[in-house]
């Protein structure tokens, strides 16, 4: 799993199209590759991929991935070109601390790029709003001051209405991810936290299901 806490960026070398499965090659810092083998997973801008032809030893070092046709569906990984700036995370170690959230890299589906304005333009330091709509479908998984992915990255709803999603970006968080790079009307990679679809689920299969203390001090609540 992930937390949606981005390591770092990458940069798209290449994509190709193959009879099968759709091929990317990405640039990223050494420090990231040289942790990276073969067969490993890794979260590009939110999508939990497989690595292929690692080579932290390259100029630039890189590694590949192959998108399946349900990647290309259901992502923003067909979008992609080179010099596209993408975000990375490795896998989360048994133990480590939970910073962000539970991330899977599983995309639900994408958002599209309303706005990502800055509170006080012309500072370096200013945090920004982010607007975006969200597929009808995915609403109700999405709550004021719950947690949301976007591009692979843990964030915390501001607001909703309807499907509108508003969102504080930090200069941090804007610095340091591929959120600098987009302009409205552009995809985004979407993962709504999933234990809301858990509880969504365990409700559906159970009619005479109510939430009361017991229930809550039992599981951990």
């Amino acid at each position: 799993m992930f937390t949606g806490l981005v390591e770092t960026t990458g940069t798209i070398l290449a994509v190709t199209p193959t009879a099968g499965a759709t091929r990317i090659s990405i640039a990223a810092p050494a420090q990231l590759v040289s942790r990276l083998s073969t067969g490993d997973s890794v979260a590009v801008s939110g999508v939990c991929l497989t690595a292929l032809n690692v080579e932290p030893n390259a100029f630039p070092p890189r590694f590949s991935a192959d998108l399946a046709a349900e990647t290309i569906a259901r992502t923003t990984l067909s979008h992609l070109h080179p010099e596209s700036v993408i975000n990375l995370e490795l896998p989360t170690p048994a133990g480590s601390p939970l910073g962000g959230h539970v991330v899977q890299g599983h995309v639900d589906g994408t958002a599209t790029l309303l706005s990502l304005d800055p509170i006080t333009p012309g500072t370096d330091t200013t945090d920004y709003r982010l607007r975006l709509t969200i597929p009808d479908e995915l609403t109700r998984y999405v709550v004021e001051k719950g947690s949301i992915t976007v591009e692979g990255i843990s964030l915390t709803v501001a607001s909703i209405t309807g499907n509108e999603v508003g969102i504080a970006i930090i200069p941090h968080t804007y610095a340091s991810t591929s959120l600098r790079t987009l302009i409205p009307g552009n995809p985004l990679n979407i993962e709504v936290d999933v234990l809301g679809k858990y509880a969504e689920r365990r409700q559906e299969g159970s009619t005479k299901f109510t939430l009361t203390e017991q229930y809550l001090i039992a599981n951990g609540y």
